[in-house]
């Protein structure tokens, strides 16, 4: 008779070959069918990646693909042992924040899945200030796949498809995934930025191309938080950090839409800028930012 390692043994024998490996809730397990042997495969999550990457980043391909699964089906008659590794995927949704499935960082950033099936994602905006009411910004890394090298909001990244950031309530399951990737991002430990210390205060959908190839297309949460952290940014993912006041981020727009010094901001930043930004930064100066939370409204900005 066949026998197998213990599923904890088995467990971290893939963590160990693969560091983004984590098991997801008991609930997200698929239906499994019965096998007469014990069977490994891999099957990937979604269509494979079209055109040729090869100039890509390695990390960024690990980061843009990292929801290939594998799959250990160890069937000791009858009973069956999933193990799914690195389940990472981000959420679609429609126009009213209602979800509709998930599909790959991937495919959610190719310009033509995006314009011809009108993909949509989850996404969020971490506006960061300390204890002067600095804002924390970043440029992101030359080897981000979408807008390299442009300065952006503290954090700007995507809820993935798991039970603990699929969480409406309160938008919980967005925060939950900001301290994630602030501490990926920035090395910011969750300790510093507790989840039931942000504030939730709008969503904005707006789509923009990167080049050729990438874009996004996001329903994005923006979400601040007034905290001093200690950081430790990830060069793979960030370039440069500084804090900057009001006068300062002015004065960083001015040089970006006169194209001085090369300098460039994301889409989604210079949104939330135009529309919105130092309003809401002067009441967290004043204490009255609760005043401006509107989660019912979806704001479509061009």
């Amino acid at each position: 008779m066949l026998k197998f390692a213990p599923f904890k043994t088995i467990a971290t024998m893939i963590s160990s070959s693969y560091p983004s490996f984590s098991l997801p809730p008991k609930s997200s397990f698929p239906p499994m069918p019965s096998l007469s042997a014990a069977t490994v495969f891999l099957r990937p999550l979604s269509s494979a990646p079209m055109g040729d990457d090869s100039g890509m980043d390695a990390v960024q391909r690990r980061l843009m693909l990292e929801d290939e699964s594998v799959f250990f089906l160890l069937n000791p008659v009858p009973a069956v042992i999933l193990i799914l590794a690195s389940l990472c995927l981000c959420i679609l949704v429609d126009e009213n924040d209602k979800v509709v499935g998930h599909d790959t960082k991937y495919n959610c950033h190719l310009m033509e899945k995006i314009e011809k099936g009108n993909m949509l994602h989850r996404a969020f905006s971490v506006f960061l200030f300390n204890s002067k009411y600095e804002l924390l910004l970043q440029q992101r890394s030359a080897t981000k796949v979408t807008f390299p090298l442009v300065w952006t909001n503290t954090c700007c990244s995507h809820p993935l498809y798991r039970d603990t950031e699929l969480i409406d309530e309160n938008a919980l399951g967005v925060r939950n995934a900001a301290q994630r990737k602030l501490r990926d991002e920035l090395g910011i430990p969750s300790e510093d930025v507790p989840v039931d210390e942000f504030t939730p205060l709008g969503r904005i959908l707006y789509k923009a191309a990167s080049d050729g190839k990438w874009g996004e297309h996001e329903l994005d949460y923006v979400l601040f938080i007034v905290r001093d952290v200690n950081l430790s940014p990830n060069p793979d993912e960030v370039k440069d950090i500084k804090y900057v006041n009001p006068e300062q981020l002015r004065e960083l727009v001015r040089k970006a839409d006169g194209g001085e010094e090369g300098l460039k901001l994301s889409p989604w930043f210079k949104l939330i800028v135009d529309n919105f930004l130092l309003e809401w930064w002067d009441r967290v100066h004043k204490g009255t930012l609760n005043e401006a939370v509107d989660m019912k409204t979806i704001h479509k900005l061009t």
